[in-house]
This record gives C-alpha cells, structure tokens and sequence, in this order.
C-alpha cells in the first residue's frame, strides 16, 4: 500500500516549527509494511491544500494529514478533506459531549468556536483525541483513504498509537514489515566509505543500502522488507555481516547510541578515568563526556587552556615548544594530553588544539587545523585534523574526531 503523508501549517513553511510528526509516521508506518513514498506540506490555503490533496490521492492508496483540525478560522484541514470527497460536515453530539466535558474537566469556559471540531464529514470514522480535543477522521471513496490526524505531537503519536494503528491493522492486516538498521561510523569519509561497499549498493534488492552523512560522521542504512519482523532481521544480519567484515573498525554504534555513550561505556567497562585540555573546543569534549549519566565515574576533570600561559602554568607546556612550534601543533597537543593526565592523576588525558576560526589563520596555519592528541600509561598518539564549516562545525568535529580516537586507544590497550 502507497502511503502520502501531508502536514499542513503556514507554520511548516515558514520554518517556525521543526516537523517531527512525519518522521514518527514515516517510520511507524514502514515498520508495518506500508510503503511512504511521497511526503509533502501545505499552508493554511484552502485552494493549495485541495490541489495537494487531489494530487496525492491520484498516486496513494492512503493519504494522512496532521495538522489543522483546531477551533479557530485558520484551522482547515478536515473542511477542504470533506470537500474533495464532495461530503459534508455535520454536528457529531459525541463529539461535542466530549468537548464540554473536556473543558469542565479542565474548568475552562469552552467557547462556541471549538465545536468547529465536532463537525464530522458525513459517512465519516471518528478516532477519539485522549491527549486533545480535536477528534481524527478517515474517509475512504473510491478505494482511496483519508486520515486526517491533529498536528500538536502528543495528540498525533497518542492517536496514531491508539486508533490509527489498529484501523490500519484490521482494514489491511499486515502483509509485511519494513525495518531499518543504522550503522554509525566515525573516521571514514563519505566517499572512502563509498569505495569500500559500492558493489553492495549497485546489487542492493533487498536489503536496501544507503550512506548518509551526518554531523556526527557518515551512517549506513540497511533496510529490509520481510513477512515477519524476525525474517527482515535476519536479511539485515547478513548484510551487515559483510559490511562489518569491510569497515567494522569504522562502525561505533546500532542505530541510536552516541559516540560519548559508547566512550563511557567503554571506559566503565575498562575501569578508566579521563581528563581533558581543551583550547579551540572550549570545553565541549568535557561537556559531551558529562552528558553520558554516570560519567562522573570516569570524568575527573578537565582544563581549558585558551592562552599560552594557562597551557604552561596549569598543564606543563613547555615554553620552548610554544615559542618554536607554536599552539597549535603536535608538540603542544602531545604535551597537554599528557599533562593533565598527570596533574589529574587519571588512565587518559586529552589535548586538543587548533584554530575554529573564522579568523586566525595562516597559509602555514589554516582555519579548521587541529591537533588531537590521546596519552596513557604505554603512549601518546596524536593526529592532525583539517577541519572544514563553522566555528560551532570546527569545534563539533573535533569533539567527534577525539572521542572517535579515545575509543581506539582503549580498544587497542
């Protein structure tokens, strides 16, 4: 079954809200074995949203909206829904029995505009609104459905959870499942990721699989489409067997875990402790570490060595080093690493050093350079970085490119 997903709201548009309710639909829905091929949005216009919904239900077999089932004049989702189906809209008594007590509950006065929301279309089912007032609807003509679902999130995922779910269920039971695996990979460009799994993506039928970069690096989707949720699990298994067996070095994490919780993880597990020296990043790799619940088991503490003096009075620098090589260089990361190991007394000490811009740089020296350097009881490995983007992208990737090498050090003790 095609499915279009259509969220209504001049707000959309505007860019004023973030859109979450179509990644939970497209997602819940797949999971169920409905194919979401077409997502759109649409203002508050009635004419736009009746040529967008005409449009989408020449191409799917059901279409849902979230969005514009409110009370006031602006809220037009459910009119312009029973108009494409040439239908009228009627005073649902339970609805608005629903509404007044809603409201007593509450012990708000209920104005007279929110019985807008108990006029139903004709020939239309209800979906009851336990987190709102305004109810759901669908209407199915000519083999086509339509839903129209509320647009605040807890009312939708309430309802989708709630009614839509077992509706879909009953009228179409559940030929198949869609699931997704996400790989997470950190150290590996998109392109040299591509190089080493593109005969995968070229005979890819099912699973599917798709690279997609992301701010914390580059993921790997693999998709699969089975009877069962236990067959598309195992068609995923084989699939990321073989890509463990080309790049599992680069793969940090299943789908949702962050890499700072797979560092701390790694660091309970090992009974080690960190420490930080921070320049360029400000403190962010600390405060990325600190996130993780627990992290004061192994977060000792950290230095923000900003200037030159700090880095020599606090972390042990070395004059010398910083007048002939600089701040920003092998030497000063190596050296920060290791003094605030020792000053803190911890397994790990890490030193970052560089330059986030926009400004500062050289030929020499450019913006985005970084030095990262990771100290312990058997060594210092250190790394140079040419980071591109923002100061806030500079510094988020260099926080990302640390922990990434803290991981390895770890691993590799």
């Amino acid at each position: 079954m095609i499915v279009e997903l259509v969220t209504t709201g001049s707000e959309l548009l505007l860019g004023q809200i973030i859109n979450t309710n179509s990644s939970y639909m497209a997602r819940e829905l797949n999971s169920m074995g409905f194919d979401v091929v077409y997502q759109t949005t649409v203002g508050d216009n009635r004419q736009r949203m009746r040529e967008v919904l005409e449009h989408a239900l020449t191409r799917a077999d059901i279409v849902i909206t979230t969005g514009g089932l409110g009370p006031t004049q602006g809220d037009i989702t459910k009119e312009v829904s029973a108009a494409v189906f040439g239908r009228s809209l009627q005073l649902d008594e339970a609805c608005a029995r629903h509404l007044r007590e809603q409201f007593a509950h509450w012990q708000r006065p209920m104005a007279e505009n929110n019985l807008r929301q108990a006029m139903i279309p004709e020939q239309a089912h209800i979906f009851k609104n336990y987190a709102g007032t305004a109810p759901g609807i669908a209407m199915e003509q000519g083999g086509r459905l339509l839903v129209n679902l509320p647009g605040p999130p807890s009312e939708m995922k309430d309802m989708f959870d709630r009614s839509l779910r077992p509706y879909l269920e009953q009228k179409y039971g559940f030929a198949a499942v869609i699931l997704s695996r996400v790989l997470n990979t950190a150290g590996i460009g998109e392109s040299a990721l591509e190089m080493e799994v593109r005969d995968l993506i070229l005979a890819q039928k099912n699973p599917t699989l798709a690279l997609l970069a992301r701010p914390s690096g580059v993921i790997l989707r693999i998709t699969a489409k089975a009877a069962d949720s236990q067959a598309a699990q195992q068609l995923i298994g084989v699939m990321e067997q073989e890509i463990r067996s080309r790049v599992g070095k680069y793969i940090y994490a299943v789908d949702d875990a962050d890499l700072e919780d797979v560092v701390g993880q790694l660091l309970l597990e090992r009974q080690f402790t960190i420490a930080c020296a921070e320049s360029c990043t400000g403190g962010l790799l600390t405060s990325r570490l600190t996130d993780v619940p627990g992290s004061s088991a192994y977060v000792m503490g950290s230095v923000v060595s900003y200037t030159n003096e700090v880095k020599e009075s606090l972390l042990g620098v070395e004059a010398e080093v910083l007048r002939r090589v600089g701040a920003v260089s092998e030497e000063t990361a190596c050296q920060m690493a290791q003094g605030v190991r020792q000053r803190i007394g911890t397994d790990i000490g890490v030193g970052i050093t560089g330059i986030a811009g926009p400004g500062g740089g050289t030929p020499e020296k450019p913006v985005g350079l970084v030095y990262i350097a990771v100290a312990g009881k058997n060594g210092t490995v250190v790394k140079k970085n040419i980071f591109s983007g923002t100061r806030r992208q500079v510094k988020y990737r260099t926080t990302q490119t640390a922990l990434d090498m803290v991981r390895h050090f770890i691993l590799d003790i």
